[in-house]
């Protein structure tokens, strides 16, 4: 069945790997940690809009499931016991795990115009808000609960690096103590994440950052570069800063480049360490990082992450991550079957026909997708 040849992208021996280190099947009988991610998964790639729906499509659906892996279809109250009490971070390392796979088979890829070498990555991150009477453990703002998804995503793949999950009082800063990325690589960062200190420790580290500046930065002038304002470059200045604490914190040059972006009508000022590429490079850097919030567009969208399907941390953090892990599936059936559809159709087609007994590949040679793409936003006003 489609589904479950989807899910034979996800090795079952590398799940073993993941629920033997947190003990995950401590007496569990028959609803063992892999059947929980077969019918979470299951929820995600159908488009299910609780536990209680998910459950109740796979109890219609009997007579099939142990093709799927799952045997028998299980109550509610036994998959939302298992999101309540087995340790998330079995889900985490598996996602983590099928991510480096994803990594490795499009090492090649290249979604950007940039012909730079190095990896270039894009820090964000993005709140799912809750309701602080129901999550009281995830605190955000005095009557407002939520969760922050911190996530490194590399721009060329679109495949997320790392992702770190936190209550919304968590600053986006303190991530960058949570990484090191490999020389030579380019971080892109927007101004949340200004901290001196650690921007120091990634020059010494040899990563070429590009962030936003603020507007009360002491700084003097050491050098002045040729300025193209035809393009957009207004000026192309070496800094040091003027300030004691800010000096003590970072002790190097840095380059301020302040850029007028014509489509927009905005100006920016950005500061990065990489005194090398030109500046409409800089700036073409910082324009790129908008792949970071169309990630979090698409899953927000497409996957289950706005509404959970359990109270506790653990139950929050066992379906985002299985979630994320539906994501990578869809991206290595995409390449290992080289589909030339988008993810948004693929992710469609494996929704409605869950339990066809059509070869993927087939599947999507047989089909007209036009009717499938994803909706323009805009509606017509009728009145």
């Amino acid at each position: 069945m489609v589904f479950a040849q989807l899910i034979e992208f996800a090795s079952d021996d590398l799940f073993k790997v993941c629920v033997k280190r947190y003990n995950g099947n401590y007496k569990a009988k028959d609803f063992t940690c892999w059947k929980q991610f077969l019918c979470m998964a299951f929820g995600q790639l159908t488009h299910r809009e609780s536990l209680s729906d998910t459950a109740l499509c796979l109890s219609l659906h009997q007579d099939k499931l142990y093709r799927l892996g799952i045997g028998k279809a299980f109550d509610k109250s036994t998959i939302s016991r298992a999101n309540e009490s087995r340790d998330w971070r079995i889900f985490r390392d598996f996602g983590l795990k099928l991510i480096e796979q994803a990594k490795i088979i499009y090492a090649n890829e290249n979604q950007l115009d940039s012909k730079l070498k190095g990896r270039i990555f894009a820090l964000d991150a993005t709140v799912v808000d809750l309701c602080l009477d129901v999550f009281w453990w995830a605190k955000f703002r005095s009557t407002k609960g939520a969760v922050k998804l911190h996530t490194l995503l590399d721009l060329k793949t679109a495949i997320p690096e790392y992702i770190f999950i936190t209550e919304g009082s968590v600053h986006e800063v303190k991530t960058l103590d949570y990484f090191s990325l490999p020389a030579g690589s380019y971080l892109v960062m927007d101004k949340a994440y200004i901290d001196f200190a650690r921007l120091w420790r990634l020059a010494r580290e040899r990563t070429n950052f590009v962030i936003r500046a603020k507007e009360n930065m002491k700084y003097r002038v050491l050098d002045r570069g040729i300025p193209d304002k035809a393009k957009g470059v207004l000026c192309d200045q070496t800094i040091e800063f003027t300030g004691p604490a800010t000096i003590k914190r970072y002790p190097g040059n840095l380059r301020r480049i302040r850029y007028f972006d014509a489509e927009s009508a905005n100006t920016f000022v950005f500061l990065t360490n990489n005194f090398k590429l030109s500046a409409l490079t800089i700036a073409a850097l910082y324009r790129n990082r908008w792949g970071i919030e169309t990630f979090f567009k698409w899953i927000k969208q497409h996957l289950k992450i706005l509404t959970f399907w359990g109270h506790s941390e653990n139950a929050v953090k066992t379906q985002i991550w299985i979630a994320i892990s539906t994501y990578v599936l869809v991206l290595l059936a995409k390449k290992k079957l080289n589909l030339q559809h988008s993810l948004y159709e693929i992710l469609q087609m494996v929704s409605l026909s869950a339990f066809d007994r059509t070869p993927i590949k087939k599947l999507f040679l047989t089909e007209n997708y036009q009717d499938v793409k994803e909706q323009n936003c805009n509606q017509l006003i009728l009145l």
